[in-house]
């Protein structure tokens, strides 16, 4: 007998498991399957030798809406901020510079020219058009502003955040802000000045944070709310449409059996909501298989802090490619946080592969080990071996918002509508970043709640 559920969730990410919770805290009957042994996507933090690992995303910013979750499940005091003056660095010339954080910082700054500094002034005082066409961040940077800044800065802050190819990269998703700046102020500094004035609520101070215990302290507490509503270990394997406007979708593993739904949201990756959802049109396919993503892999090693010849003191650095490295960064985690490493040593998390060396995600963990020792070494004054080696590769840990991104959610939406019932929610869509997705899942909630009214 088909099982009937008014809302199925598939896929246990952060962005399902929001959307689960707010679903039920509206009180509407809500089912959540997960193809995977455990919820929480690349979310997953691990306890290993007196060291604690993040194996994927290493801090997230304190949105408002983020620290209100957190609020309504209890997990406020477990919150940690990073320290606000942290400095970051980037690697320029074989050494680690110091990164500006605000235009005044960066005309004093000896990290760019007197060109870049130039064009930064013709920015506050003159006047721009973006072109009507999607342009990439690449070539957004070298109108604007200069290839040195593009090499230097942001080069390496997409690569960090997005672990991708600013050629490719399109401004307008990636960085929507930018975009609409230049757009309606003909200038970046004025246009995000503006934007900052007119965004309600008191004006808040960015911040990173984690929890005490590691970032999966938010999964664990969505699932605890969740309860049984959780099926791990099942896949949706099909998706249909009955006659009376519900759907109905197989299911595959824990719990094999078919499910009737008013209904379905699909927290999956790219494509795995095309496979579903091209069962129910064709087209659908064309447009999910074009995001692409990156791979990356996660390398944590942990030093002795006596054979470390740098203090650590900031957040890590950051590679741009001209460089000549593979690693697209480091993160110097037991700076940031506590109890990331036992007494005397230190926790290094360093990222190898996206989308400029697809082929880095390919070595094994011997090798991507090997690797960054050998990369790190040199900027970090050691010629200790760690003591303490943790790979974890994520053949799809991004994706990437590329040119035309936004022409395909469009074109996604639009079939969508042939299909009420059907929601999409994810990392895929507006926004990777941890709060991003969680912004998403309400109000992909509040859409399902107004159609099951």
């Amino acid at each position: 007998m088909t099982r009937h559920v008014p809302a199925l969730v598939v896929g246990g990410g952060i962005s399902g498991l929001v959307c689960a919770y707010a679903l039920q805290k509206a009180g509407i009957e809500v089912l959540l399957v997960e193809a995977s042994g455990r919820p929480g996507g690349v979310i997953n933090s691990l306890s290993r030798d007196g060291y604690l690992l993040e194996l994927g995303p290493q801090s997230f910013s304190g949105t408002a809406q983020l620290r209100s979750l957190c609020a309504e499940l209890g997990i406020s005091d477990q919150l940690l901020e990073a320290p606000a003056k942290a400095p970051r660095y980037v690697l320029v010339n074989g050494k680690l510079q110091a990164v500006p954080m605000s235009p005044p910082a960066l005309f004093t700054s000896s990290l760019v020219d007197r060109s870049t500094k130039w064009a930064l002034v013709r920015d506050i005082f003159g006047k721009s058009v973006p072109p009507e066409d999607d342009e990439s961040v690449a070539d957004f940077v070298r109108r604007k502003f200069s290839d040195q800044l593009l090499d230097r800065l942001v080069g390496p802050f997409v690569s960090g955040v997005h672990a991708g190819d600013p050629e490719k990269l399109s401004l307008r998703s990636a960085f929507p802000q930018l975009y609409e700046a230049e757009r309606t102020a003909g200038s970046i500094v004025r246009g995000m000045m503006r934007l900052a004035k007119a965004k309600k609520g008191p004006r808040e101070r960015p911040a990173l944070h984690t929890f005490r215990e590691g970032n999966e302290t938010l999964v664990r507490a969505l699932a605890s709310k969740l309860g049984s509503t959780i099926l791990t270990g099942t896949r949706a394997a099909a998706l249909s449409r009955e006659n009376d406007g519900a759907f109905l979708v197989s299911l595959e593993g824990g719990f094999s059996d078919s499910l009737s739904a008013r209904s379905v949201i699909l927290a999956t990756p790219a494509d795995v909501s095309e496979k579903l959802l091209a069962q129910l049109d064709p087209s659908f396919q064309s447009l999910l298989a074009l995001v692409e993503y990156a791979a990356v892999a996660v390398v944590s090693l942990g030093y002795a802090r006596k054979h470390l010849g740098h203090s650590l003191e900031g957040f890590g650095f950051l590679v741009p490619r001209s460089a000549g490295l593979r690693i697209l960064g480091t993160v110097w985690n037991s700076s940031l946080f506590p109890g990331r490493a036992p007494e005397g040593h230190a926790l290094l998390t360093s990222f190898v592969g996206g989308a400029t060396d697809p082929a880095a995600a390919k070595l094994n963990p011997e090798e991507l080990s090997a690797l960054v020792r050998r990369e790190i070494a040199p900027l970090l004054s050691t010629e200790s071996a760690p003591s303490f080696c943790n790979v974890t590769i994520w053949p799809r840990a991004l994706p990437q918002y590329n040119l035309g991104h936004a022409n395909r959610l469009a074109s996604i939406n639009k079939n969508l509508l042939r299909f009420p019932g059907i929601f999409l929610t994810g990392n895929y869509l507006r926004g990777p970043a941890i709060g991003a997705c969680i912004e998403q899942a309400f109000a992909g909630a509040e859409e399902v709640k107004a159609y099951a009214a």
